[in-house]
């Protein structure tokens, strides 16, 4: 991974003063800290790795009442299987060249780049391609609304995304026209709730948009699901994609974005760029059906 700058699915967490009431805890808005964090990843690891207690057989889970707590909450069977799986496949990640700008001028500079890169491409393909996302900081805090987006990712090819910082530098021309631009078809899983963030946060419209998890229904003999990029690496590539929470839930507004933060934006980019080549070349479920049915009848006829 080479890191140029120009510019110089709701988690369980362990319960903390945060939880308790934003109006009675000083600082529940401020950024989680690293041991907080690691609180967060090590609560969700052991959920979703723990073993489940063999069945008794007599229907009686009495012993589970009293847990301090109450009774213990149970994932279902098939996700430690699915959990173990995912461990085995090897880690989807983006090799190619980042650029990270934070400032005004910076990420103009870069869209004014990236938007001439698009122009000529519109001459040679039928349709310009990106792989978008956004991340911002999570609040964890009921009735509090999620923070301004922070981070805008986009990718475009095997070799090079941007990460802007538009906390930061918030959205200059450049970039606003790209987004605007019905042309250039932005991708990502459950990209219409982030335009919809994008246009409250910044008054900026995404236009021009499709759900891979939508492509994925239409694309797959599956049934229909709620597809995440890390789901559908693991369908689609074989491949795992990380999502670590000390990253995901860190601080995206922090004055510089660290090397990790770079690498999971982009990757995410990324792989939303390059599951959309893959989905598209894939015929509709619907008319794969058909064939099979159509071949079934014709070996069935004298």
């Amino acid at each position: 991974m080479k890191i140029a700058s120009a510019d110089g699915d709701t988690p369980t967490i362990v319960a903390n003063a945060r939880s308790i009431g934003a109006e009675s805890v000083p600082g529940w808005d401020q950024p989680f800290t690293d041991q907080e964090l690691d609180d967060i990843e090590a609560a969700v690891t052991t959920a979703i790795s723990k073993k489940r207690r063999p069945f008794s057989g007599t229907g009686n889970d009495d012993d589970e009442d009293e847990r301090p707590g109450g009774p213990r909450r149970r994932l279902p069977g098939s996700f430690s299987l699915q959990h173990s799986m995912r461990i085995k496949l090897p880690v989807m990640i983006f090799r190619g060249r980042i650029t990270y700008n934070r400032s005004a001028t910076g990420v103009e500079r870069a869209a004014a780049q990236l938007l001439s890169k698009i122009d000529a491409m519109k001459g040679v393909m039928d349709q310009v391609i990106i792989g978008f996302d956004i991340e911002y900081r999570p609040t964890f805090q009921r009735g509090v609304p999620p923070r301004k987006t922070a981070v805008m990712q986009i990718c475009g090819d095997n070799d090079h995304c941007h990460v802007m910082h538009v906390i930061r530098s918030g959205i200059p021309p450049s970039l606003k026209l790209i987004l605007e631009d019905t042309a250039v078809l932005k991708v990502g899983a459950g990209i219409a709730g982030d335009a919809r963030k994008v246009l409250k946060d910044y008054n900026v419209s995404v236009n021009g948009f499709q759900d891979l998890s939508e492509l994925a229904n239409q694309k797959l003999a599956l049934p229909r699901n709620r597809w995440g990029l890390a789901s559908l690496s693991e369908v689609l590539l074989n491949k795992q994609l990380e999502k670590s929470m000390k990253i995901r839930c860190g601080n995206w507004e922090a004055f510089f974005l660290s090397e990790e933060q770079l690498l999971y934006a982009a990757t995410d980019a990324f792989v939303s760029w390059h599951l959309y080549q893959v989905l598209k070349s894939l015929p509709d479920a619907r008319r794969n059906n058909i064939e099979n049915n159509e071949e079934k009848l014709t070996v069935a006829l004298p």
